[in-house]
C-alpha cells in the first residue's frame, strides 16, 4: 500500500503546473521539482537549445532518463512537461509512483498565460495568433482527458486550487504546533525532505497496511507500543502488528477496556506501567489505534512518559478521524468534568483509513456525524449541504466526507495551535454538549450530546440576536435526519447541567464563554450570555 508522498502535476502549457506545484509542495512540506528544469540542468543547455541541437526526439530521451531518476525519490511534488506522459512507458511508471493531477484551462486562458510569461516553448514558438496552441490541444485532447484527476484552474485562486487538491488527495501537513524532534542528521540530498515543523495527515483507503513503511519513511524508532482497546484490537490489531513487523519493528500492544468511563488517570497509570514492561524509550514510538478515548489516553501517556516520547495516531472511529486525532490535544477526565487534565503533544503522523468505518456500529457512525455537521457549520457550507441530504449521500463517499471535515479543523488549528483564541470556534456545541454528556453519566455518546449542544447553542444565538432566524431549526433538521438527538432529555436535571458548565475547561475569567453560529459557515467565539439559566429553562 502506497500513501501519497509523490505527487505529479501534468497538463498543457500554461495550465499552471509550476505555480500550483510550488504552492502544493510548500503546503505539504515536500520538495518541489520541475522536470523541464532538471532536463536543462543535466543537459547544460535550455530546452530550445536542446530542440535545436537534437530535435524533439532527443529532448524526449533526455526527459525520460531524468524522469526515471526522479521516480526514485521518496518525497516530492513534480511538475511534468506538457508531453512527458505521451510515451506509454513514462505514463505507466509515473502512475505506479503516485497520483497524477491533470491541470486544465480554457484555450483562451492558456493563451493569455503563455503570453504573459517569458518562457520560450519550442513547440509554440512564434505562435502569435494561438493557432499552434490550438493544434497542440486538439492533438492531445483525448490524452489529457484520459487522466482520472482533472483540476480546473479557472476562476479560483492558486491557494484555493491547492486546498481543493489537498482535500481530493487526503493529504495535509499541519503546522503551528511544533512536533517534538527526533535526533537524526540533516539531509544532504537536495531532494531529501528536511525535518518539518509540524506533522503529516494522510487519509487513504487501506492506509492501515502502510503503517510500518510510513513510520520508516519518517525515521521513527522502536520498540513500538500500540495502545488500543479491546473492541478495536479484535479487528485491527493483528494487521497493525503485521505491518510494523514487516517493516522490521519490534512492536507490542497495550490493550485497555473500551468506553469513556475508563478515560481516567488510573488508566494512564496502567499504560505507563505497560510502557515500562515493553521497554519504551525516549526515542521509541507510541501508536494510538482506535477512537477518541484511545487517542486521548495514548497521547497523554506519550506526552508524560519519560517527559514525552513520539506518537502516531491511527483513528478508527468517525469521531476520532474528523476531530480527536487532529490538534495534539491529549488528556483524561476527572469526576467533575471531561478533559480537565491533559497536555498539548503533537503527533508525528495522523494516518486515517476510512475503510475502518465499515466495522463501526451504526450508532457510532451517527455519533461521529455530529462533528462532521459541526465542521460544516463552522467553515464549509458545502459539507453541511451534503449532510442535509441524509444517509444515502453520506455513506456513498466516506473518504471525501472525512477529508472535508478534517480540512475545516486543520485550517483552524493552523491559525491557533494552542487554543489562544480562534481555535475556540471548534467548541461550538461542546459547552452544553459536554455538560449534558457528563450529567447523563455518559449514557449519551459524545456526538449525541454535541448534536444537542449545537441545536441549543444555535437557539441561544438566535435569542440574543446573533444568529439569523431559523438557524437552530435548520441545524435541528439536519441532525434529526441523520438520527441524532436534538433536545436535552427530560430526565436530566437542568441545574446539574448548569453546574457542570461552570467547571468546563472553556471558562475564562470565571465566566462560561460560547462559540455561537451566526449562519452556516460563520461562527463567533468568546460570546458571554448574560442569563444562561433563563434561556435554558
Amino acid at each position: 500500500m502506497k500513501i501519497v508522498s509523490l505527487v505529479f502535476l501534468y497538463g498543457p502549457p500554461g495550465s499552471g503546473k509550476s505555480t500550483i506545484g510550488r504552492l502544493l509542495a510548500e503546503r505539504l512540506a515536500l520538495p518541489f521539482v520541475d522536470l523541464d528544469q532538471r532536463v536543462e540542468k543535466k543537459a547544460g543547455m535550455s530546452i530550445p537549445e536542446i530542440f535545436a541541437k537534437e530535435d524533439e526526439s532527443g529532448f524526449r530521451q533526455l526527459e525520460q532518463t531524468e524522469l526515471k531518476e526522479l521516480l526514485n525519490l521518496k518525497w516530492g511534488v513534480i511538475a511534468l512537461g506538457g508531453g512527458a506522459l505521451i510515451d506509454p512507458e513514462n505514463r505507466a511508471c509515473v502512475e505506479a509512483a503516485g497520483p497524477i493531477l491533470c491541470l486544465t484551462a480554457s484555450p483562451e486562458a492558456l493563451l493569455e498565460r503563455l503570453g504573459s510569461t517569458p518562457v520560450e516553448r519550442p513547440l509554440l514558438s512564434d505562435d502569435k495568433d494561438g493557432s499552434r496552441l490550438m493544434d497542440l490541444l486538439v492533438e492531445r485532447n483525448s490524452h489529457y482527458a484520459s487522466f482520472g484527476y482533472q483540476i480546473d484552474t479557472i476562476a479560483r485562486s492558486p491557494e484555493q486550487i491547492v486546498w481543493d487538491i489537498q482535500i481530493l488527495l487526503g493529504a495535509f501537513h499541519l503546522r503551528g504546533m511544533i512536533t517534538p524532534t527526533i535526533d537524526k542528521p540533516e539531509p544532504r540530498d537536495e531532494f531529501a525532505r528536511p525535518q518539518p515543523l509540524g506533522y503529516d495527515v494522510r487519509v487513504q483507503d487501506g492506509a492501515l497496511e502502510a503503517l510500518g513503511s510510513e513510520l520508516k519513511m519518517r525515521g521513527l524508532s522502536g520498540p513500538i507500543a500500540i495502545v488500543t482497546d479491546e473492541n478495536v484490537a479484535a479487528i485491527y490489531l493483528r494487521r497493525a502488528l503485521d505491518s510494523l513487523q514487516e517493516a522490521g519493528y519490534l512492536a507490542k500492544s497495550v490493550i485497555i477496556p473500551p468506553g469513556e468511563a475508563i478515560k481516567t488517570i488510573g488508566t494512564i497509570s496502567n499504560i505507563w506501567k505497560q510502557f515500562l514492561e515493553i521497554g519504551v524509550e525516549r526515542a521509541s514510538t507510541v501508536v494510538a489505534l482506535g477512537g477518541g478515548v484511545v487517542g486521548d489516553l495514548a497521547g497523554f501517556a506519550a506526552a508524560t512518559y519519560l517527559r514525552s516520547v513520539p506518537w502516531v495516531v491511527l483513528p478508527t472511529s468517525l469521531l476520532a478521524m474528523v476531530d480527536a486525532s487532529l490538534g495534539g490535544k491529549t488528556g483524561a477526565d476527572l469526576p467533575q468534568g471531561k478533559n480537565l487534565v491533559g497536555a498539548f503533544h503533537a503527533p508525528q503522523l495522523v494516518l486515517t483509513d476510512p475503510e475502518t468505518l465499515a466495522t463501526l456500529p451504526q450508532v457510532e457512525l451517527r455519533s461521529g456525524m455530529a462533528e462532521v455537521i459541526k465542521a460544516g457549520i463552522i467553515g464549509d457550507p458545502t459539507l453541511f449541504a451534503e449532510c442535509a441530504q441524509g444517509w444515502q449521500q453520506v455513506e456513498s463517499n466516506w473518504g471525501e466526507l472525512v477529508c472535508r471535515a478534517m480540512a475545516v479543523k486543520i485550517r483552524v488549528i493552523e491559525d491557533d495551535p494552542y487554543e489562544a483564541g480562534l481555535r475556540a470556534v471548534l467548541n461550538y456545541g461542546h459547552t452544553i454538549g459536554h455538560a449534558v454528556e457528563l450529567v447523563s453519566n455518559f449514557e449519551l455518546r459524545h456526538g449525541e450530546a454535541v448534536a444537542i449542544g449545537m441545536v441549543v447553542e444555535a437557539w441561544i444565538a438566535e435569542q440574543i440576536g446573533l444568529a439569523e432566524p431559523g438557524l437552530s431549526d435548520q441545524i435541528k433538521d439536519v441532525c434529526a435526519r441523520l438520527g441524532l438527538p436534538t433536545e436535552v432529555p427530560g430526565n436530566l436535571p437542568r441545574e446539574a447541567i448548569l453546574d457542570a458548565m461552570q467547571v468546563d475547561k472553556k471558562r475564562a475569567g470565571g465566566r462560561v464563554r460560547f462559540a455561537l453560529p451566526r449562519r452556516v459557515g460563520e461562527i463567533k467565539s468568546g460570546v458571554e450570555v448574560e442569563d444562561i439559566k433563563l434561556l435554558l429553562f
